[in-house]
């Protein structure tokens, strides 16, 4: 069997985002193949870039195919410290090793990943009133609950049956969002005062009230609250109908023990990496619905964390708020695993979005169309991203 082409080069390419940046991986073959990956470093994967620019030499000369051998190669240069952006960063490679190979079969991606169960992908509008309450510099803005009403109708009207939301406050001159795991605000004890319930409720009630009882409503606890707090909160929007909640936690059992409190499904895992930290939230039935970040796991061992999310009678769905680029590289995921409930997609997008890569996504009927050509079936256009160079770190917004 002839071997295909060698990788020739290993870049990193850049570009202003709005309140983040865009961060890409080029991998260019000696036959003249680009292979492209999206990757991130907001909130907490600072360093990214370093760690791929360190491991770059150890792919050159190595055969494009390789995956496997490449991924295993990298596995034992992190072996003591496998986690956070060194594990993130083999994501990274193997996703740019597959769009290349890809594009050299002439087959898209997810041809690699057995092929498509499904050419439509269901998809949820996610930071939904979230980016235009909490950044109005960039997003047309939500300031009363009057506009929070108006949005669920936008949001119905548009033909989405469902989109997420988070925790924010109108009771002051302006709303504020709610996320004490990250600091804002900082109240490290995350305790859940009454006057946060009620917020939240008046919230989701004017969200309801436009979007009717067609459109699903999603909601991101984050990593807000202990188990106390989120079980209290759970209980009190029991007479909600909510699609899930999403809640991050470090303890696995702590999870589980707040999912059988829950009236609402539990979703979760979305911060994990590698494969393996998945194993105890699977082993404790922790959440209904298993969140998967593929651009930090890698595509490939992505659809390997959803057969063992299946092997646990549990579906999945990507986590994707990130570039145009990522959320072709997540349709091929969604669209290659038999068991996806839904996946992240963000529908406001920054003005100049469309502008950096070489194609958008088609939504039809609120969902996701399925690309085929070779590869993603997008890249970014080089030309549109020195056109908007990075930001500096200082000039970043760091909130979630």
């Amino acid at each position: 069997m002839a071997t295909m082409s060698t990788i020739r080069s290993v870049e990193t390419r850049h570009c202003d985002a709005g309140w983040r940046n865009y961060h890409f991986l080029r991998i260019t073959t000696d036959d003249g193949v680009v292979g492209w990956s999206e990757y991130d470093e907001h909130l907490g994967a600072t360093g990214l870039t370093t760690v791929l620019e360190e491991m770059a030499p150890t792919l050159i000369d190595e055969p494009v195919e390789a995956t496997e051998r490449i991924r295993a190669k990298l596995v034992g240069k992190a072996r003591q410290s496998f986690t956070g952006v060194m594990a993130m960063a083999l994501g990274t490679i193997e996703n740019a090793l597959l769009d290349a190979k890809a594009k050299e079969l002439g087959v898209p991606c997810f041809d690699l990943l057995g092929g498509a169960v499904r050419e439509e992908i269901p998809v949820y509008w996610s930071h939904c009133g979230s980016y235009r309450i909490s950044r109005p510099e960039f997003y047309e803005p939500v300031e009363t609950l009057e506009d929070v009403t108006a949005l669920g109708e936008e949001v119905r009207d548009s033909q989405f049956s469902a989109l997420k939301t988070n925790i924010f406050d109108f009771s002051g001159d302006e709303p504020t969002y709610w996320a004490p795991g990250f600091g804002q605000p900082f109240h490290p004890s995350l305790t859940i005062e009454d006057s946060q319930i009620r917020e939240l409720r008046r919230y989701l009630k004017a969200l309801r009230e436009g979007t009717g009882p067609e459109v699903d409503i999603l909601l991101d606890l984050n990593y807000n609250a202990k188990p106390e707090g989120y079980i209290r909160i759970l209980q009190e929007l029991a007479d909600f109908d909510l699609f899930w909640v999403e809640i991050d936690s470090p303890n696995a059992a702590a999870l589980a023990d707040i999912r059988s409190e829950s009236p609402h499904p539990i979703s979760s895992c979305e911060t994990l990496v590698p494969h393996e930290s998945f194993v105890p939230y699977l082993e404790q039935q922790a959440m209904d619905v298993v969140i998967i970040d593929a651009l930090w796991n890698g595509i490939f061992q992505s659809t390997k964390i959803a057969s063992m999310a299946d092997a646990h009678q549990l579906h999945v769905a990507p986590h994707n708020y990130y570039g145009h680029l990522a959320t072709f590289m997540n349709a091929h995921l969604a669209a290659a695993v038999p068991n996806l409930r839904i996946m992240e997609t963000d529908i406001d997008r920054i003005p100049w979005d469309d502008e950096l890569f070489s194609a958008t996504p088609e939504y039809r009927d609120g969902k996701l169309q399925l690309p085929d050509e070779p590869g993603w079936g997008c890249e970014p256009d080089e030309a549109a991203l020195e056109r908007h160079p990075p930001k500096d770190a200082d000039d970043l917004d760091i909130e979630a």
